[in-house]
């Protein structure tokens, strides 16, 4: 069943967001809130997107957030969104993502509405949004210059990404070997993989020849040397999973993302302590994108 929103868009300082439910397109959970910075021109912006599994979770997950408070008095904009379950048509995480994507391009395209830089887009969240924000971060621009519709022709490219507690790709199929783990195969496993890769079912398909779909959802494999900046933190403790939400939040996704950005010479500030991995400079998200999205 559909989770209702009931909370009001309103922050941790007691402040409204400047517009709320914003629609960014035609399914009922396209909507987004925005808090603007004060500012004479255009600022730099800071899209939240929330975990829960992509069946859960909605954009008020972040209202009381201190680094929301940071980011406006540093002249940041904020906005929070909401996206389809991945148990909604047309199923698969795949789908959730691209309404991100949407999003995304959707305030692009109003950049003089909501008075923000185009230029100067970052993208945050945990767990599923972590994921999203990395998907979105690692793809080659999505904008689609020949569609009809003026929002997909937007650039989906970002400043800067944050992530906590993510997933280090969604091709679940991976995830032994990141977290030195067997891959189980029962019925229920197979179902739960087929069903993330918006298919109803794994009965007779060889989900490992799934290579398009496959592709499309490893971010880590789509991390190249052009990617944006990006910032990891992860509190789980180490060890063998013995759960999903061990398994989904493992700090050795963590250490899978620093270890391709260490190679491709990509900037990342990550964080995985119970690993020991631990940043030299101390810095966190909102001192990590500050200094990307302030630059002149």
């Amino acid at each position: 069943m559909e989770e209702v929103q009931t909370l009001e868009a309103v922050n941790a300082a007691g402040v409204k967001a400047t517009f709320s439910n914003e629609k960014y397109g035609t399914h009922e959970r396209n909507t987004f809130d925005i808090w603007l910075a004060k500012s004479d021109r255009p600022t730099p912006l800071v899209i939240y997107i929330h975990g829960g599994g992509f069946v859960s979770g909605d954009k008020s997950r972040y209202y009381d957030s201190e680094d929301w408070i940071r980011f406006l008095e540093a002249g940041i904009s904020v906005a929070s969104i909401n996206y389809r379950y991945m148990n909604q048509p047309p199923y698969g995480i795949l789908s959730s993502m691209k309404d991100s994507k949407r999003c995304l391009q959707y305030i692009r395209f109003n950049a003089q509405k909501y008075n923000v830089d185009k230029a100067k887009i970052a993208c945050s969240g945990g767990s599923a949004g972590a994921g999203t924000s990395l998907w979105l971060a690692f793809s080659d621009d999505m904008a689609e210059l020949e569609s009809t519709d003026p929002i997909l022709q937007e650039s989906t490219r970002l400043c800067c990404a944050g992530a906590f507690a993510t997933q280090a790709t969604y091709d679940i199929l991976l995830w032994p070997e990141i977290l030195n783990f067997p891959l189980h195969t029962t019925p229920e496993e197979q179902l739960i993989i087929a069903r993330a890769f918006g298919l109803k079912s794994a009965e007779g398909i060889d989900l490992w020849a799934l290579t398009e779909i496959r592709e499309e959802l490893d971010f880590l494999g789509k991390m190249d040397e052009n990617a944006p900046p990006f910032f990891v933190h992860n509190r789980r403790e180490g060890g063998t999973p013995t759960n999903d939400d061990e398994l989904q939040h493992h700090p050795l996704h963590a250490k899978a993302l620093k270890e391709k950005a260490d190679s491709l010479g990509v900037e990342a500030v990550v964080y995985a302590p119970a690993i020991g991995i631990v940043h030299e400079s101390g810095k966190d998200l909102v001192d990590f994108f500050s200094e990307k999205l302030l630059l002149d």
